[in-house]
């Protein structure tokens, strides 16, 4: 079946960097679009970042352009979220998610029938 897991989430100062990690299996991953949501206490999932694996170019929500990147190792068929910059507003858990598709509307989180477990990232001022 279908498993996305999650690793490389912590606590880190503001301005410092982490990087996030979903190793996937159980699908075809050549021809995903894979994506990162984040969720804060109290709010709803958010859109992070996107990519499709038959490519190498990203998509982000305009709060982490310029400090996050998303990319993928098709060997391992893992992607990774590397966060530089972090601010304290980037405190969430995070979650991987994937769809048999494009990326078209990839910030839906509807859109998406497969999560993995999330990793918590924690930012402190």
């Amino acid at each position: 079946q279908v498993q996305l897991v999650e690793s490389g989430g912590g606590s880190v100062q503001a301005g410092g960097s982490l990087r996030l990690s979903c190793a996937a299996s159980g699908f075809t991953y050549s021809t995903n679009c894979m994506a990162w949501f984040r969720q804060a206490t109290g709010k709803e999932r958010e859109a992070v970042a996107a990519i499709y694996t038959g490519s190498i170019g990203g998509y982000y929500v305009d709060s982490v352009k310029g400090r996050f990147t998303i990319f993928q190792d098709k060997a391992n068929n893992t992607v990774y979220l590397q966060m530089n910059s972090l601010k304290p507003e980037d405190t969430a858990m995070y979650y991987c998610a994937a769809r048999p598709s494009g990326c078209v509307w990839w910030s839906r989180s509807t859109q998406f029938a497969a999560w993995g477990q999330g990793t918590q990232v924690t930012v402190s001022s």
